[in-house]
């Protein structure tokens, strides 16, 4: 089971490279982040036309989170928990059935900046949250995984100039510490199992020509309870789709599961 995670950064600018790839790719389930669209508004057509089942998580002009999936989503939840009062759009969770059940939660977690502010306590409080919704799924003993842009450099080598980061919500010493809290419950970062070393990056900004540079950051994560480590097979990233027309800031990473 091919499943991908991808900030598209906003589902109207992104209308014709995303059915592009999903095409040529072929994932079975696609987490998706920054879909900036309301519910009601989301081009479902597109996709189901492709054989996807489809959920959203929207806010208009903000955020927004989305599962595509080939496979039938069973008990759909919206809304990390932790906070009623929360009205941000950057949590979805279903299960997939394949050979057997997994768990798939998508995320968009908060990017904090400025520092210091209530941004950044956002950031660190969702944080929080999402170490709740992590010692649940650990506890479940099942397969299960936590994918989307985290918003977190977990280490220096995964930016090409760590030092511009030093004090950046994404790299400050408060994230990534919150950052590998979650993964010592236990998770593996599906990405490192396989692949070591710098210039591995999933995000490249738009400005002073980063892409042509490689000035990028990896941000992009999946996090696998150790029962679904044990089915994990690959895990890459497409970093190409950042040289295509019209892309997102984002790319592609994607993992096969023996599902």
């Amino acid at each position: 089971m091919k499943i991908a995670t991808f900030n598209i950064n906003g589902i109207k600018a992104r209308a014709e490279a995303l059915p592009r790839w999903l095409d040529d790719a072929q994932p079975d389930v696609v987490l998706l982040q920054e879909i900036k669209s309301v519910d009601e508004n989301f081009p479902r057509e597109l996709f189901e036309a492709r054989g996807y089942n489809v959920e959203t998580h929207g806010q208009k002009s903000f955020n927004g989170v989305a599962i595509l999936s080939k496979l039938p989503l069973e008990d759909v939840s919206r809304g990390l928990p932790g906070d009623n009062e929360d009205e941000q759009a950057r949590w979805i969770e279903a299960t997939v059935v394949g050979k057997q059940a997994l768990r798939i939660c998508g995320l968009y977690l908060p990017n904090g900046n400025p520092t210091p502010g209530p941004k950044y306590e956002y950031k660190l409080a969702w944080m929080e949250r999402l170490y709740h919704r992590a010692r649940d799924l650990m506890n479940g003993e099942e397969p299960a995984l936590m994918a989307g842009d985290y918003n977190i450099i977990p280490q220096a080598e995964d930016a090409a100039r760590p030092d511009a980061w030093r004090e950046d919500a994404l790299f400050r010493p408060e994230s990534r510490a919150a950052f590998r809290k979650i993964l010592n419950l236990g998770f593996t970062e599906a990405f490192r199992a396989g692949t070591q070393g710098p210039e591995h990056y999933s995000f490249w900004d738009y400005q002073a020509g980063a892409w042509n540079r490689n000035d990028g950051i990896r941000i992009d994560h999946f996090l696998l309870t150790p029962q679904a480590a044990d089915l994990l097979r690959d895990c890459k990233i497409d970093s190409e789709i950042r040289g295509h027309e019209k892309p997102s800031d984002h790319v592609p990473v994607w993992i096969d599961l023996d599902l």
